[in-house]
């Protein structure tokens, strides 16, 4: 799943309309245009790769919006001693994003470990506490798992069912 797609899902699952993803991105220090959001989320074919109606949304931009998202939802957070007033880049080469989406969103939407458990129950897939604890842990430490595809759509999937009804 690219990141367009990912944005696309998220955008249906929680009816975030394109002014306010614009609003979003600009929180996340990315200046984009409502018509520039409308490009990021036009699906195109895989074999129409040479769409000038895309804009194509690489890890930074998609981290940069889940950053703004998290400060949407929550606010702005406050600063301590010695911090920096710019949120931290958790994006490395090897990152994998379907990880960073089920991390942002949590922290966004104020999900339980119980609340995710039921995301995904709702889309039909059975998560274990072990295995969403694992998903959710820093690349890295040693029961770290990566986050295929089909955690990352059923996931967005039991976003749609518990937010759209």
């Amino acid at each position: 799943m690219d990141n367009n797609d990912i944005l696309i899902r998220l955008r249906y699952a929680l009816e975030i309309k394109n002014k306010e993803m614009a609003e979003i991105f600009k929180l996340g220090e990315v200046d984009v245009t409502v018509p520039e959001v409308i490009k990021i989320l036009t699906k195109t074919d895989e074999f129409d790769s040479e769409n000038d109606d895309q804009i194509k949304c690489n890890n930074s931009m998609l981290d940069s919006f889940l950053n703004g998202f998290i400060i949407h939802k929550r606010g702005k957070q406050e600063l301590k001693l010695g911090q920096s007033d710019t949120p931290e880049q958790s994006i490395k080469k090897s990152a994998n994003m379907n990880n960073l989406l089920l991390k942002k969103v949590k922290i966004a939407l104020a999900l339980t470990t119980e609340d995710m458990l039921d995301i995904f129950k709702n889309a039909g897939i059975t998560v274990t506490k072990g295995e969403l604890g694992a998903l959710l842990r820093k690349e890295g430490h040693k029961n770290y798992k990566e986050c295929g595809d089909k955690y990352a759509r059923n996931f967005l999937k039991g976003l749609a069912i518990e937010y759209r009804e």
